[in-house]
């Protein structure tokens, strides 16, 4: 999946600025997307050469002007064609699997440390996709939220975002006392 179906994406909320998308990658499809802002704001330029999006820049009194972007015709065909391609299977990346694999030829307090961060993240961000739940329900049942509400991908796609990371505090959990019952028996 290229980033420019990640963007338009998340134009589909609305038109946006640079500064409004990178903020809304972390807080939406941060969960299933990761990019950062040079690479976000290189894209949008190719976006907007081909067609893809429309940049007007709107001018502030206290501010500098700010580019804002939306998605054009030409930009929802391009992201309809890629919704009806079969996906590819997802491919994990993860630094710090690689470190636990072969953490027994490593140092293990040092895996230790990345897990026990990573369990930290986890909770953090968590924490962020509830508070972010809790908003678009604002009070509502799923159920009501879902029937009443124009689009349900992005609140989907959260969910997916909020069960990726209670399983990733699960693993971490279940990890830190194997890995410290380890560290305390080889003495370390």
């Amino acid at each position: 999946m290229a980033l420019r179906n990640a963007v338009l994406a998340t134009l589909l909320e609305g038109e946006a600025s640079g500064y409004d998308l990178a903020k809304g990658f972390d807080a939406s499809v941060a969960n299933f997307w990761l990019a950062t802002p040079q690479q976000l704001y290189k894209e949008l330029e190719r976006m907007s050469a081909e067609g893809l999006i429309e940049t007007r820049v709107v001018e502030q009194e206290r501010r500098p002007n700010k580019r804002v972007h939306a998605i054009t015709s030409a930009g929802r065909a391009a992201l309809h064609e890629f919704i009806a391609e079969p996906s590819k299977p997802t491919a994990i990346r993860d630094e710090m699997m690689v470190k636990v694999q072969a953490m027994d030829e490593g140092d293990a307090p040092a895996v230790r440390a990345a897990v026990a961060a990573k369990l930290e993240w986890s909770r953090a961000k968590l924490a962020r996709y509830e508070r972010l739940r809790g908003r678009l329900l604002d009070g509502r049942s799923e159920q009501a939220y879902l029937t009443e509400v124009e689009r349900i991908g992005p609140y989907l796609s959260l969910l997916r975002g909020i069960a990726l990371e209670q399983e990733n505090i699960r693993w971490a959990e279940f990890v830190l006392p194997v890995l410290d019952r380890r560290i305390a028996a080889a003495g370390g």
